[in-house]
């Protein structure tokens, strides 16, 4: 997408016409790109002469950390959108590699980013934020992919609500695995959100005011603040999750404690019975056990271990025990 000197608003279809746009310095020229193999990334050596260490990281399938690198011309920058949220799959981070320079900002990625698409549509429908300097329209880019972060994070959160009240009501095993999920979650949102707020705290104190117009660091400072709240928020949803992890772990306790309260009764209960039954059993002389030989001697026995049994079920019940 081209921005003449003359506010006149035309898309690059080829390199030729690319070359033209890049020649007007007054102009501005926005480039994305899809970039899966070496074969994309011709424009970024024939056209734009960019360093091969920077044409390496956006042709890698390797997602990289959040950085920025000053190369005279230019700046390279890194920034890490997120995949969308489902609570049944891990989230994993995506890498969009920005070139700023005097006239053009160039954006690559491997897949479809959303937050570009939707910049992409906005300025369709108004064409002020190509009407601007690069850093404006880099601004605009990374502003709307750190808007998708808030989201993510109160679904998470949200999450971790719903887990807690089935942890309560029904504790079963697969709540720890999603539990378990939702911690890592956390952490990858986390793990995204800090790299990225020392890139924006660089663009943002005029270290680099060759790109970076004052007038628009105070923008990357809000993206910097943004940054910041998300990272506050994410610290309190893992420790929400560390405390839903708790609390399963101590419903799982307390549940297997009631079943040895009452498996324990039942032994108590039973052993009584099974040494009576026992005695009776070893191989003596009948005449020489009480009953052995009178009609109501079984009958007897058997009321008399039913009994005990209800005698010391009573008796734990009577104590709390069960």
């Amino acid at each position: 997408m081209h921005r003449s000197s003359d506010g006149r608003i035309s898309w690059a279809d080829d390199d030729g016409v690319l070359r033209e746009a890049l020649a007007d310095k007054d102009g501005l020229v926005w480039l994305d790109l899809f970039i899966r193999t070496e074969a994309d990334a011709s424009v970024l050596r024939d056209v734009f002469a960019f360093h091969e260490l920077t044409i390496e990281d956006c042709v890698s399938p390797h997602v990289d950390p959040a950085r920025i690198d000053d190369y005279g011309d230019y700046l390279f920058i890194i920034v890490q959108p997120l995949t969308a949220y489902d609570v049944n799959t891990e989230l994993e981070p995506v890498e969009v590699d920005f070139y700023l320079g005097p006239n053009y900002v160039v954006s690559c990625h491997r897949e479809e980013i959303r937050a570009i698409e939707q910049f992409r549509e906005r300025c369709g429908r108004d064409e002020r934020p190509l009407r601007r300097t690069p850093d404006w329209v880099l601004h605009g880019i990374i502003d709307a992919i750190v808007d998708e972060y808030m989201p993510i994070v109160d679904a998470v959160d949200e999450t971790i609500d719903k887990l807690e009240e089935e942890i309560l009501g029904r504790p079963d095993t697969s709540l720890m695995r999603q539990i378990v999920l939702a911690k890592r979650n956390a952490l990858r949102i986390r793990r995204a959100t800090v790299p990225q707020r020392d890139v924006m705290l660089r663009l943002s104190r005029g270290e680099f005011p060759a790109f970076i117009r004052p007038e628009t660091a105070m923008y990357y400072r809000d993206i910097f603040d943004h940054l910041m709240r998300i990272e506050y928020l994410i610290e309190s949803v893992r420790d929400l999750a560390d405390g839903a992890l708790n609390t399963y772990l101590s419903v799982i306790s307390n549940r297997l404690n009631e079943i040895m309260k009452v498996l324990t009764a039942a032994a108590a209960i039973f052993l009584p019975l099974t040494l009576i039954s026992g005695i009776y059993g070893m191989n003596f002389q009948q005449n020489q056990f009480p009953g052995f030989d009178e009609p109501w001697g079984f009958a007897a026995a058997v009321g008399f271990m039913i009994a005990l049994a209800a005698g010391l079920l009573a008796f734990f019940r009577w104590r709390n025990w069960i």
